[in-house]
C-alpha cells in the first residue's frame, strides 16, 4: 500500500482538532504492549473487580473477552484514532473543597449542557435560547463522525467504527498506546498538559498507519510521571484503589452511585460522603489536574466548549432539590444528561445516603417517608441514613 492510502498521525490529529477536540493520538493495531494490557484486563475481570458490570465480561464465540484487544471484535482494525475532549471547567470548584453540608456532589463530567436554539424551543420559549443537558456521547460521536467523513473524502473507502464509551474496547489503553498520556495510579489517563478531566472518543479503522520510521510526527509513548505521589490512593474514601494502578470497581463511588443497583453495603455507604452521582476525589487531588486548571485560569490550553458547558444548578446541588423531584421532573431535568443513567430511584437512594452523611437532622422527615419505600435500595438507604442522623 502506498503512503497516499495510509493514515498519518499528522493528518488524523489535524482533523480531530478541526472537529473540536482538544487533542488526539494515533496508534497502529495491534500495538506493542497489547498482549500485556489484554492479560491485565483478563486478570482484573477474573478477580471480580468489575462488580455487576456484566457487559465488561462479554466474550466472543471462542471464549475471549471482547475488550481484551480491539482485534477480537474488529479483526479488520489496523489503526485507532483516540480523541480527547476536556471537561475540566477551570472556574468551577473541586469536590474536595468545603461545601454547604446540605448539598451533594455530581461528578464533573455530568454537568454538561448547551444552549438550545430558540427555534427548537416550544412556543413561548426564551428568544435567547435555553440551557439544556447535553449528552457528551452524542456531542462527541457527532464530532468523530465528522472526522470519519473527512477521512473518507481524503482516503477513499475503508472500514471503521466510532465509539464514545459504548464500544467493546478499553479506551484508556488505546489512548496510552497512542501517546496521549500515561495511566495514573488512580487508573485514569493523565495528559501532561490537560490533566485527566477528559472524555475519550475512539475511531477504529482498517487503514494502515504510515511506518513510524518514515513519519516522526507519530506520538511516542509518554512516560509515567506519577512518581512517588500517592495522593489519589490516600484520598479514596472507600479504598477502591487497592494498590497503585489497581482499581476494585465494586468499591468505587462512581460504580456504586451509577452502575450498582439495589442496596449499598453500610461500610461503603458511610464513606461515600455526599456524592450522589459519580466521584471526582481521586482526580481532584491529582497534582497534574491542579497544574492543568491553574494554567487554564491563566489562559492555558483548556478552552470553553459551547456544547459541553456546565449547568450551574448541578454544581454542589441542594440535596432537598434533588429529593423533591418526582419522576416526570427527574426526566425533564436530566433527559439527555449522564445523570439519567443512575435512574430515578437510584438517584434517590444516593441522595438518601448523602443526607445521612450530612448529619443534618432537617432531612429526617424526608428519610422517614422513604424508609417504607417499595424499592429495596431506596428503603434500605433511608433506614440506614435515619440511624446515622439519630447518632449525630
Amino acid at each position: 500500500m502506498s503512503n497516499e492510502g495510509r493514515l498519518t498521525a499528522e493528518r488524523a490529529r489535524a482533523l480531530a482538532l478541526e472537529a473540536g477536540f482538544q487533542e488526539a493520538g494515533l496508534v497502529a493495531l495491534p500495538y506493542e504492549s497489547e498482549a500485556r494490557d489484554a492479560a491485565r484486563f483478563r486478570e482484573w475481570v477474573a478477580a471480580g473487580r468489575a462488580g455487576t458490570m456484566g457487559y465488561l465480561e462479554r466474550r466472543s464465540e471462542d471464549g475471549q473477552l471482547l475488550r481484551e484487544r480491539a482485534g477480537i471484535p474488529f479483526p479488520w482494525a489496523r489503526s485507532a484514532l483516540i480523541c480527547f475532549a476536556s471537561y475540566a471547567f477551570p472556574s468551577a470548584p473541586l469536590s474536595t473543597k468545603g461545601s454547604e453540608p446540605r448539598s451533594g456532589w455530581i461528578a464533573r463530567y455530568a454537568w454538561t449542557s448547551r444552549v438550545l436554539p430558540s427555534r427548537l424551543l416550544p412556543s413561548g420559549g426564551d428568544a435567547k435560547g435555553e440551557r439544556r443537558p447535553s449528552d457528551y456521547h452524542k456531542v462527541l460521536l457527532k464530532r468523530m463522525r465528522a472526522v470519519e467523513a473527512r477521512l473518507h473524502q481524503q482516503l477513499g473507502e475503508f472500514e471503521s467504527r466510532a465509539y464514545v464509551d459504548t464500544g467493546p474496547i478499553v479506551e484508556r489503553a488505546l489512548a496510552t498506546a497512542a501517546g496521549l498520556g500515561w495511566t495514573g495510579k488512580n487508573t485514569c489517563l493523565i495528559h501532561q498538559g490537560l490533566g485527566s478531566f477528559g472524555f475519550l472518543a475512539v475511531l477504529l479503522t482498517s487503514l494502515e498507519v504510515t511506518p513510524k520510521d518514515k513519519t516522526p510526527e507519530v506520538a511516542a509513548l509518554v512516560p509515567d510521571r506519577c512518581g512517588s505521589c500517592t495522593r489519589c490512593i490516600e484520598a479514596c474514601p472507600t479504598n477502591a484503589l487497592i494498590a497503585p494502578y489497581q482499581m476494585d470497581a465494586s468499591r468505587c463511588i462512581s460504580y456504586l452511585t451509577i452502575e450498582h443497583k439495589g442496596p449499598i453495603a453500610e461500610e461503603l455507604a458511610e464513606n461515600m460522603g455526599r456524592q450522589v452521582f459519580g466521584c471526582d476525589i481521586c482526580q481532584d487531588v491529582c497534582p497534574w489536574n491542579r497544574k492543568a486548571l491553574d494554567r487554564a485560569q491563566r489562559g492555558g490550553p483548556i478552552a470553553a466548549d459551547a456544547e459541553l458547558e456546565p449547568r450551574a444548578e448541578l454544581i454542589n446541588p441542594a440535596l432537598e432539590w434533588l429529593a423533591s423531584l418526582d419522576e416526570p421532573s427527574f426526566e425533564r431535568e436530566f433527559n439527555g444528561s449522564p445523570v439519567r443513567r443512575a435512574g430515578f430511584l437510584g438517584l434517590k437512594r444516593n441522595v438518601a445516603i448523602a443526607m445521612g452523611n450530612s448529619r443534618q437532622t432537617q432531612f429526617a422527615d424526608r428519610l422517614e417517608a422513604w424508609a417504607t419505600a417499595a424499592d429495596e435500595g431506596l428503603r434500605s438507604a433511608a433506614q440506614w441514613a435515619l440511624g446515622r442522623l439519630h447518632r449525630a
